[in-house]
């Protein structure tokens, strides 16, 4: 049995998901809880503490036995400094998040990027292994994506390298992928095109709370050949494969792995989609050999791959020399 533990979590803008894994990274115990109205880091950082004290105590562990906690931030973190620039969601600036947690907390905490934590989820122990090179991109509520670089996870000069969601798709109006993708605004300009729309597609949505509308239920309007639910989510698909293909021809990814709550819930047709219209723009022989794949780890992407990344940090920061003479 394992003697060392690490813990996941996937700090999102309305949950808090937990998972504790062994030194193999078997996942061996998981926990949900909401965020609550007050993101004030204080409040925040009291709700994960319950949530990870109820996921120990499902795996009848103590937090002594814990050696690093891996979080997964909606937000910009530094990685050299491990501090949270800037979280727009939760309204975080600057915070060194060490020091919310509890003093008989004896084990570090390694922030990063959530979709970068879950790309790396993925790399590691789902759809993504084996891969040099890959590109993750992640569809729920808005768009945003993973670059991994030979086994690493790549951060760019300013720290932002993959965010894909903000590619610019249309020049003349600006406007990003994350516009035309993400199910916040999907679902936006759909009930502004209601407005004008046949009785007949009203009577569709006339139950859709505008707020709340789940990806499962913009699924099941495309499934049931809903012609605007249709029409959006085709120039959904239409607009991540412009993304994918550009991204294909800038830096040759060797896999792409698609998840979120979006392209979970359309299935696979969904993302043969998007890489059937990608390859019309790809560069000649550019997509020889890539794999476009889905997603396999689902909700657990974000966890596994912040207990990875927390592994990892600790490993290699407990390898490093401590000076002194050669």
């Amino acid at each position: 049995m394992s003697e060392t533990y690490w813990v996941g979590i996937d700090l999102g803008g309305t949950k808090i998901l937990s998972g504790v894994f062994d030194d193999q990274l078997k996942l061996l115990a998981r926990q949900k809880t909401r965020v609550g109205t007050d993101h004030a880091p204080e409040a925040v950082f009291a709700r994960i503490v319950e949530n990870v004290n109820a996921l120990l105590a499902e795996a009848k562990l103590e937090i002594g036995q814990v050696r690093a906690i891996g979080l997964g931030v909606p937000g910009q973190v530094d990685p050299r400094s491990e501090r949270v620039r800037f979280a727009p969601n939760l309204n975080w600036r600057d915070l060194d998040l060490a020091q919310f947690l509890p003093p008989t907390w004896h084990c570090a905490i390694h922030p990063e990027n959530d979709v970068k934590v879950g790309t790396y989820g993925e790399y590691v122990c789902g759809a993504a292994q084996g891969g040099r090179i890959v590109l993750g991109i992640f569809a729920g509520t808005g768009v945003g994506g993973g670059l991994i670089l030979d086994g690493e996870l790549f951060h760019g000069f300013n720290f932002n390298a993959g965010e894909i969601g903000h590619t610019i798709i249309d020049w003349h109006t600006g406007t990003s992928l994350e516009r035309v993708a993400g199910r916040r605004w999907l679902v936006q300009r759909a009930f502004e095109q209601l407005q004008d729309a046949p009785k007949r597609i009203r009577r569709n949505w006339r139950n859709l709370d505008p707020h709340k509308v789940k990806s499962s239920q913009l699924a099941e309007l495309y499934e049931k050949d809903d012609p605007l639910g249709v029409q959006l989510i085709d120039e959904a698909a239409r607009a991540l494969a412009a993304a994918v293909a550009s991204a294909v021809n800038l830096i040759s990814p060797q896999i792409i792995v698609i998840g979120g709550g979006m392209a979970g819930s359309l299935g696979p047709s969904f993302l043969e989609r998007v890489w059937e219209v990608a390859q019309r723009y790809i560069l000649p022989g550019a997509a020889e050999g890539v794999r476009c794949v889905a997603a396999a780890l689902g909700d657990d992407a974000g966890i596994t791959g912040a207990a990875a990344l927390a592994r990892k940090r600790t490993l290699a920061h407990a390898n490093q020399p401590t000076g002194g003479h050669p």
